[in-house]
Formats: structure tokens, C-alpha cells, sequence
């Protein structure tokens, strides 16, 4: 898993002497990062000079240099390193994205703005500002959403840790009443937040640090039972895992050894939940060892006990008994080297895998309780996201680049009161919606907005971040045209709407139906149906039925538009798309496709189908889009023309001049460590550009669909039949 190998210490020193941090970090690096950081390195010192932090009071070139050594460490390559050096830039130019991007790159200026929009965000919606711990736990659940929701690439979110690492060990400068705030928050929303990603040495951090200002006595009481520095218990871990690897070797058995020593927010934690005294503990040291099968877990089993005495009565088989969320391993405790107690788990790589990504997932145990399932799904892909990253090379940084874009969130957004208070709505939702979030009287009075300060329409979507305040009448009920035109997405505002409008007079409504219907039948002049078997096949008796479910919002405007359409004679079925085309001589438009007839026509190339030559192709005749070019054998083309085959018109591939096509390629699969990356490299050694890639794991079982630029068509064969020789892979092919 993602772990940091830098101790506080380390980067503390590194960041009193900055040229020397940067002088051994560049030692490693090729010479374009090389220049990129220290361009970076030299404009944060000029611009921040003698500057400090206004709530800690600590330097902020030395801050910045030390959360850099941070992300340093978490390997998120040079263009998260600059962008965590560069993070005050915005304070000193106004101009500082066009800056950034001319004299860095795009990437190290959207991870700029990228984090000081979350800073910004979590500054607006403090948790102190609310008046129970009920409500400060569901505003912290839901502003770590947020944070993950909002951001393009992840590292965002992880550079905002780094820098929240750093602050923490300058809070002793503040004043209590601040010190105590930024201590809480820190627990409440970022240390979980790194806990879910598994970046376990900031979760360490961050609850130390909040744990030792929150309760001082407690902490201390602690730190001074554990009788050895942190440095000190590291390297007795240390020495502790060469030991196993040796006889691990001697044994034949393979397999991966890895130590922690406990830190002291989880003893107090432990010794709190099950009320026992520190000389119980048996894990304060704890050591992991991963095989490859099954027997091999009691092979090393019987070495540990053997080389160390075991503790009677602190041996636990989760294999032959696995817990009730199907999690599986040994554990054993001994009387180690120094008669220090370790704990020892052991398990398989598949066991291990299914701790971490599965439902048996590790940070979802440590914080109890039951989420949403499909959140979490998301949470372990990104944690896989960041593990896989710890496997690749430099020669895939690009893809590794990608690895950290992420829409997995992207099916929710997080708005503000102006109380700073964060509310989840669905992607599409407008002011309507978040008004009825908030109080079902406000909804129904809402008849305008203001989105970060300025009035827009009540149909704007609303985007992640925003803070938004209602402008409501002081009486008054919504509008069943909110409903009609698209303006409602919430489950909770459909269902207030609709409730209103049903208790409203029936003749109103139905008057109102009738008007929208009539408004709709308009809009297909050439169909004349029959108004009464119109109804009927839309499970209606009558019309006046029809027109109340209108009214009452219950029936959409989309569904009587079908019906009047399925009431149109359709066109001949044996008549595909090709032989309907308009035909005569040919023109050609800027963007090498051939169009019959005409030239200089604006041409899209249409995402349903993603053509490429030389697949046969038609064009289509949009409103106001120009042409959109379709593969010949298209469904969505084939049901846009069944009623408008005039719309058709012949097109062809033109001169392509170093033109790249989008094309998806799908893969099923059996799911497996190591699957993404070897699909990733297969992509890689075929030179073909992935820019977007979405997958889904199930029982096992893996769905992937990339999408990769080629040339030519006939480039796929040969990568798709590489992709079937990756080990898991049983299918692959064009979508």
C-alpha cells in the first residue's frame, strides 16, 4: 500500500537546509525535471521571501519545502512537487494561471488551483460553525466526498494532506481556542480521508499531532508508557523484519514482509474501545507477512513460533473461522528480540488484496459503521489507482499521469449554504433542487438564485464547490413546468413538486395538462393522431385522464412526444441509412471529410460510434451543430433517421493529415492484482494514447473500457490480439 518512507524528522532537516533537499532530490531525476524544480524551487523562495503563514506563524518557504518533501516521498512525480512548492503563487500575481502555465505547465497549474480551491472550501465550511456532534459528523462525512468529488487528479487531495501534515507540527505557536479547531477538523475530515486512501504514514501523522493538542494529558501519559522514541521503535521494527526475511528465505518460502510500530492515537483508541490497561497490549509493535498459497501461511506460522516464544492465548485463525465480512488471516503474538512484544499477521497476497479492496476493507473497519456501497467501491479503485502507481516505471509516466485523473465522483456534487454548510445533490441539479434540500417551504417558494454572488437562472446546473443562496417569494407554490423542462433532477424535489401540484384544484390542472399537451402535439406537424388512441397507449382510459397526469407532472412531456411519434407512419424497414442519402457531386470540409454536394460544412465526429477510417460512414444533418458523422451500421444513427430520412446525406473519408481518432476498446476479465497495469502496458508498447479509461470490479470479475487514439482502424487487430495474451484477459474488442 501507499506509504510514506520519510520520517517527520527527515523532513524537518531536509527543510532547514532547502538547497540541499532539492540538491539530493534532483540527483535522481532526468534533466527536464530537474529544471522544472528548480524553476520552481528558485520562484517560490524569490516570491515568498521572509513571508510567514498568518495562523501558524511558521516561514512559508520552509513550509512549502517541507510539504514537498512529503509528496516527494508519496512518488506523484514532478509536477505535484512544483505545484506544492509553487501553492502561494496565487497571492502574489493576479495573472498566475496564465503564468504558471507558460513558464511550468497546464498540469502543475491546475494542481495550483486545484488545491486552493479546496483550501478555500474548507476554510467556508467549518465544522465548529455547527451545534451538535450529530450534525458535525454528517458535515465531515460529507465534506470528504466533497474533497474527493471536486478534484480532477487526485493528487490534489494528496497535496493538500501533505501541506496539512506540515501545519500540524507548528500548531504549538497558535492560540488554544485556534490551535483546538484546527485539531479537530484535522481528525474529523483529512486524517480519515488519508486512512481511506491508504496513505497510512500521513493518517499516522495527522492523528499524533491532533490527538497530542486535543488531549495533551492522555497523550502524554502515553508517549511516556511506550518508553522508546518513534526513531528508536522504527528501527526495532527494522531489525525485526530482516530477521523474518532471513528465515523466510531459508525456509523457501516466498513472500513480501512488512512492520509498523503502533502509533499513539490507535493505543489510547484500543485501550479506550476495550477498556484495557497498556501492559494488555500485544500489538503497540506489529509485523505483516504476505505468501503466495495457502499452506505457506502455517509453514511461517510454525517458523515464527519456533525462532520466538508465542503469548498463550493470542493466536487467532481467521482462515479456518474468517471474520463475518469474510476477512481472512492469522494472528499471532510473541515475545520477540529485547522481550518486546510484536504482533504478527500472516496471510496471501489474495487475502490481503480482499482486506484492502474488498468489503472487508481496512479503513472502513477502523471507522466503523456501514456506508454507501458503490462510494466505497470507488474508494478502493482509487486506492488501487495509488497502489498501482507504486509498480509503475518511468517510461509509462504518461499513463501514471492519467492513473490520477479521476470522475469516479462524478455522478454527485457538493454545494454551500451560505451557512457553510455542504449539501450532496445529483449531477445535474439546479437551485431548485438544493432549495429543496434545505426546507420543503423554501422549494416551494424559490424563484431565483445567486451562485457564488451573482443571480442566474433557475435552470443552471450547479457545479461542485458552489455556494448558493435562494431567492424565494414570501408565499406562493412551484411550477409544474420545472418538472416539464427538465429544471427538477433530485428524487426529493420531484416528489414535493408533484405532491404539491396534486393537492392543487383538479380543473386547474387538468387545464394545465391539456395546454402542455397541445403545446407538445404542435411540435410534430405532420402527425395528426387519434387524441383518444394517443391516450390509450399510454395506459390511459380517456384523454382527460391523459391531461391530469400531465398536469400533475406524473406523465413527461418525452413520453407523449414518442407516443405521437410511434403514431407516424414509420419508414421502410428494408431502407438502411446508406441507401437513403442524398447523393451528387462531392465537397470536402476542413476536417478531411467528404461531403456529398456541398463543401465547407462544419463536421463532428459522433461519440456514440466513434468513427475512424476506414469504417463506411454517413453523415447526418444536426440543428445547429452541422453534420454529425456516423459509422454507416450505427443503432443511435439508424433511430435518429427512422422519421427524418432526409436528414441523410452521403459523406466519406477525406486526405487524413496526421489525424488520431478516438476508439474504445472493451475488455472482460478475471480480476487480478497487476491486471491494469499489464493492460496498460500492452497500450504503452503499442504506442496508442489512452485518454480515458473507466473499469469495474465484481466477484472477481473485471469490465474495462479504454479509450485510445489511432490513426487507423486497422491498427486495432494487432493490440486487441496482444490484449487477449495478457493472463485473465477472455475477451477484448471494439465497442
Amino acid at each position: 500500500m501507499v506509504s510514506v518512507v520519510r520520517t517527520v524528522a527527515d523532513t524537518l532537516a531536509d527543510a532547514a537546509e532547502p538547497q540541499r533537499w532539492l540538491a539530493k532530490l534532483s540527483a535522481t531525476l532526468p534533466d527536464g525535471d530537474r529544471a522544472l524544480l528548480a524553476r520552481a524551487f528558485s520562484v517560490a523562495q524569490d516570491l515568498y521571501g521572509d513571508d510567514v503563514l498568518p495562523v501558524t506563524g511558521e516561514n512559508l518557504f520552509t513550509h512549502a519545502v517541507s510539504a514537498a518533501a512529503i509528496v516527494t516521498d508519496l512518488n506523484l512525480l514532478p509536477d505535484a512537487i512544483a505545484a506544492t512548492l509553487l501553492f502561494g503563487v496565487p497571492d502574489y500575481r493576479d495573472d498566475w494561471q496564465d503564468w504558471l502555465a507558460q513558464n511550468f505547465n497546464k498540469t502543475v497549474a491546475m494542481l495550483v488551483d486545484g488545491v486552493g480551491r479546496v483550501k478555500r472550501l474548507t476554510e467556508f465550511a467549518r465544522l465548529d460553525k455547527l451545534d451538535t456532534p450529530e450534525e458535525r459528523a454528517r458535515q465531515a462525512e460529507t465534506m470528504r466526498k466533497m474533497l474527493l468529488a471536486m478534484v480532477a487528479d487526485i493528487r490534489v487531495v494528496l497535496i493538500k494532506l501533505a501541506w496539512r501534515t506540515q501545519t500540524m507540527h507548528y500548531l504549538t505557536e497558535c492560540d488554544e481556542p485556534v490551535r483546538r479547531r484546527i485539531a479537530q477538523e484535522t481528525m474529523d475530515i483529512f486524517a480519515p480521508l488519508a486512512n481511506r486512501l491508504g496513505v497510512w504514514q500521513i493518517k499516522w501523522e495527522l492523528e499524533d499531532l491532533s490527538f497530542r493538542h486535543l488531549d495533551p494529558d492522555n497523550y502524554k501519559k502515553i508517549a511516556k508508557l511506550l518508553d522508546e522514541r518513534r526513531l528508536e521503535r522504527i528501527g526495532y521494527i527494522d531489525r525485526v523484519l530482516d530477521t523474518l526475511r532471513g528465515e523466510l528465505a531459508r525456509a523457501g518460502v516466498k513472500g513480501e514482509v512488512a512492520g509498523r510500530p503502533k502509533h499513539i492515537y490507535s493505543i489510547w483508541k484500543k485501550m479506550r474501545k476495550k477498556k484495557l490497561d497498556f501492559s494488555e497490549l500485544y500489538d503497540i509493535r506489529a509485523v505483516r507477512i504476505l505468501v503466495e498459497k495457502l499452506p505457506d501461511c502455517y509453514t511461517v506460522l510454525g517458523l515464527i513460533h519456533s525462532i520466538w516464544q508465542p503469548i498463550p492465548g493470542e493466536f487467532d485463525d481467521y482462515i479456518s473461522h474468517p471474520k463475518a465480512n469474510d476477512y481472512r488471516s492469522l494472528h499471532t503474538a510473541v515475545v520477540g528480540p529485547e522481550e518486546r512484544v510484536i504482533e504478527v499477521q500472516i496471510r496471501t497476497f489474495e487475502m490481503h488484496e480482499h482486506a484492502e479492496f474488498g468489503v472487508a476493507a481496512h479503513w472502513r473497519y477502523k471507522e466503523g459503521g456501514k456506508g454507501d456501497a458503490a462510494y466505497e467501491e470507488k474508494i478502493s479503485w482509487l486506492r488501487q489507482l495509488l497502489d498501482w502507481r507504486e509498480e509503475m516505471s518511468d517510461a509509462n509516466r504518461e499513463g501514471l499521469a492519467d492513473a490520477f485523473k479521476t470522475e469516479l465522483f462524478s455522478d454527485t456534487i457538493y454545494v454551500l449554504t451560505p451557512q457553510g454548510r455542504v449539501l450532496a445533490l445529483p449531477v445535474g441539479s439546479t437551485a431548485i433542487d438544493f432549495a429543496y434540500a434545505i426546507h420543503t417551504d423554501l422549494g416551494h417558494r424559490c424563484r431565483g438564485a445567486k451562485v457564488n454572488g451573482q443571480i442566474v437562472p433557475l435552470s443552471t446546473p450547479l457545479e461542485n464547490g458552489q455556494r448558493v443562496e435562494i431567492l424565494a417569494a414570501k408565499e406562493g407554490g412551484p411550477s409544474v413546468n420545472w418538472l416539464h423542462d427538465g429544471w427538477v433532477k433530485s428524487h426529493r424535489a420531484i416528489a414535493k413538486v408533484r405532491q404539491y401540484i396534486r393537492m392543487q384544484n383538479a380543473d386547474v390542472v387538468r387545464e394545465t395538462g391539456r395546454q402542455l399537451f397541445e403545446r407538445e402535439l404542435a411540435r410534430h406537424p405532420s402527425v395528426q393522431p387519434n387524441i383518444q388512441a394517443l391516450a390509450e397507449s399510454l395506459g390511459f382510459a380517456k384523454p382527460d385522464e391523459l391531461y391530469s397526469a400531465l398536469g400533475h407532472g406524473e406523465l413527461t412531456l418525452r413520453s407523449v412526444s414518442k407516443a405521437i411519434v410511434s403514431l407516424a407512419p414509420p419508414p421502410p424497414s428494408d431502407v438502411s441509412p446508406e441507401d437513403l442519402v442524398k447523393r451528387s457531386k462531392g465537397g470536402h470540409d476542413a476536417g478531411g471529410i467528404l461531403i456529398e454536394g456541398v463543401g465547407n460544412l462544419m463536421t463532428v465526429l459522433a461519440k456514440c460510434c466513434k468513427p475512424a477510417p476506414p469504417d463506411a460512414v454517413v453523415g447526418f444533418v444536426t440543428k445547429g451543430r452541422g453534420i454529425s458523422i456516423h459509422r454507416a451500421n450505427c443503432t443511435t444513427l439508424k433511430r435518429l433517421s427512422a422519421n427524418v430520412p432526409e436528414r441523410l446525406i452521403a459523406a466519406d473519408w477525406g486526405e487524413q493529415k496526421n489525424s488520431v481518432f478516438p476508439i474504445d476498446i472493451e475488455v472482460s476479465a478475471r480480476d487480478r492484482p497487476g491486471l491494469l497495469r499489464d493492460i496498460s502496458d500492452t497500450l504503452t508498447r503499442a504506442k496508442l494514447n489512452v485518454v480515458a479509461f473507466n473499469t469495474l470490479s465484481r466477484e472477481h470479475r473485471a469490465q474495462m473500457r479504454f479509450t485510445v487514439e489511432v490513426r487507423n482502424v486497422l491498427d486495432l487487430n494487432r493490440v486487441i490480439n496482444q490484449i487477449l495474451d495478457v493472463p485473465g484477459v477472455q475477451e477484448a474488442h471494439r465497442v
